[in-house]
């Protein structure tokens, strides 16, 4: 019992470990832009577990991972609205940290999420068989383990969005836990305007809710990678 409690003990201060420095990353992230958070509470994570599993790049000769983090693959997802439609998305996305500028900013040399690719869906309407289609690049990606949130604006699109900014989730599943992918205009993504109308905010760098939908063919593999902190001068 005392060994058993022990580690339970062992378990809580990691997670309070990793809560405190989740809030710490966020808080540098905001002095590095020169964008406050909310509030320091914000930024708290409450889980209390890690995937030791998640790989990490080696580093290369210039410090930085020798395989960014990357999210890719291709499958059909199966959306609770929709059931009999068919819906696939192809994903290929890698880190690029630090190469989107961002003049003005504390940041100017961009941000450790920037990242490049382009991501494909479609859908098809059961009720018609009309197939939408279009095509975003990448323009941010984040990994924790097994899941990666990425955004992208588009390009091309068969339903009038192009230059919108979309949203991704990729959760890669583990035997009998499958793939899953959430993306923004699904389920979440709306606000009321000063006239209590509803509307669709603009999709923040990153920003997709939780993986919400099951994948039923094909899938998808996340490569994880620390986060880069900035080359700095002297440092």
């Amino acid at each position: 019992m005392f060994r058993i409690r022990t580690r339970i003990r062992t378990r809580n201060r990691a997670a309070v470990r990793t809560a405190r420095a989740a809030a710490a990353a966020g808080l540098a992230l905001a002095a590095l832009t020169g964008v406050a958070p909310a509030s320091a509470d914000a930024l708290s994570v409450g889980g209390s577990g890690s995937d030791s599993s998640a790989s990490e790049g080696r580093e290369g000769h210039d410090g930085r991972a020798a395989r960014p983090a990357s999210v890719s693959g291709k499958a059909r997802v199966s959306y609770a609205f929709s059931p009999d439609d068919e819906i696939w998305f192809t994903v290929d996305a890698r880190a690029k940290p630090y190469s989107r500028p961002l003049p003005g900013t504390k940041a100017p040399d961009g941000l450790p999420t920037d990242a490049v690719g382009t991501i494909h869906y479609s859908h098809r309407v059961a009720a018609t068989g009309v197939v939408y289609n279009a095509v975003a690049e990448v323009d941010c990606l984040s990994t924790g383990g097994p899941v990666a949130t990425l955004t992208a604006v588009v390009t091309t699109s068969d339903i009038g969005n192009a230059n919108e900014r979309i949203g991704l989730s990729v959760y890669q599943g583990r035997g009998r836990d499958g793939d899953r992918l959430g993306f923004s205009w699904g389920v979440a993504n709306l606000d009321m305007g000063p006239d209590q109308q509803p509307y669709q905010p603009v999709v923040g760098t990153c920003m997709a809710p939780a993986p919400f939908a099951p994948v039923l063919r094909g899938g998808f593999s996340v490569h994880h990678v620390e986060l880069e902190a900035p080359k700095t001068p002297g440092r």
